[in-house]
């Protein structure tokens, strides 16, 4: 029989180890990777990318479940009431601090009520024309909507979108009049572009560099500050006439809000193990991502910055969807 002091020595220890341990790492639960967004997008094609990884990493089996609805706010809401021992995680996109302002009432803060672990990377788009368009460089597009105030219309994916938001920065920045037409997705409108029923759109480049390499969309410039491996030859708008234009879509990783900050950067070193690995890095090369070196300290204030950015550009659009 062990001697009392002895006994509550051995109680104490194990009490400490258990509260060092990141509290995930007990017991055998999956981890909830949640993707607020449809089966088949970039957020989607990137959180099953990284599943199999993630699952390596942790030794946690991984299940990735899409959950769309709301602008993204139906699965977030979800990773906004899980559990905060880091087995409820959301994969979410530029969408998360666009709602904030074309929601008139959310189911929760976008920034107090989660945990930002790491953005994962950015999502250059492209502005493109219709070949009817005649315009060839950002400056003669330029020139030809100053000539013809209102004339040429832009189309997106939606009021609020990213995509309608970065065409609204771009009419900021270059001082001219654009038609804006909403289409429900990038599907609907990338067909109508290709039929010349949109004169130009910010789409992101997987979607249509097939189209611009064929001839049947033309490029003009990137919304990014840097150029895109997968269109190497079509220079940013920062670089072609707009200098103080840059405008990214992006992925990031969030938990809910009251994570303990052990668990905040294993999670935050776990994911950057899985994007260091070939397989991750090869999907993020094929989806045209560029990696963003980012930890937890960083993420809260990038998250605050674009939540301000994305209020200031939905004002100043009008968009609202309720």
């Amino acid at each position: 029989m062990k001697h009392p002091a002895i006994a509550r020595r051995g109680a104490l220890a194990l009490l400490a180890a258990s509260l060092a341990a990141p509290a995930w790492a007990q017991g055998d639960k999956p981890i909830r990777l949640v993707v607020p967004l449809t089966t088949g997008s970039t957020v989607d094609t990137l959180a099953r990318a990284m599943g199999p990884t993630l699952a390596k990493v942790t030794g946690h089996a991984v299940v990735v479940e899409n959950l769309p609805g709301a602008g993204g706010m139906t699965g977030t809401l979800q990773v906004v009431n899980g559990a905060k021992d880091g087995t409820v995680l959301g994969m979410v996109s530029s969408n998360h601090v666009i709602n904030p302002g074309i929601y008139k009432k959310m189911p929760f803060d976008a920034i107090a009520d989660i945990t930002p672990i790491r953005v994962i990377g950015s999502v250059p788009l492209v502005l493109v024309l219709h070949p009817s368009v005649p315009a060839h460089t950002t400056s003669e597009l330029i020139a030809l909507m100053k000539a013809r105030p209102g004339a040429l219309n832009l189309g997106s994916a939606g009021n609020g979108s990213t995509l309608h938001l970065a065409g609204e920065l771009f009419g900021q920045e270059a001082g001219v009049q654009i038609r804006h037409i909403p289409y429900r997705g990038t599907g609907p409108l990338t067909t109508d572009l290709l039929g010349g029923q949109v004169d130009m759109a910010f789409v992101s480049v997987t979607a249509v560099a097939p189209h611009i390499k064929a001839g049947k969309l033309r490029a003009i410039a990137l919304s990014s500050t840097t150029r895109s491996a997968l269109l190497p030859e079509v220079p940013t708008l920062a670089e072609f006439g707009l200098p103080r234009y840059g405008f990214d879509a992006w992925i990031a990783v969030v938990g809910p809000a009251g994570m303990a900050p052990a668990v905040v950067h294993k999670t935050a070193a776990d994911l950057q193990a899985v994007l260091a690995s070939k397989e991750v890095a090869d999907a993020l090369a094929a989806q045209g991502i560029v990696t963003v070196q980012n930890s937890p300290e960083q993420a809260l204030p990038f998250f605050k910055a674009e939540l301000e950015k994305h209020l200031r550009l939905v004002k100043a659009s009008g968009a609202s969807v309720d």
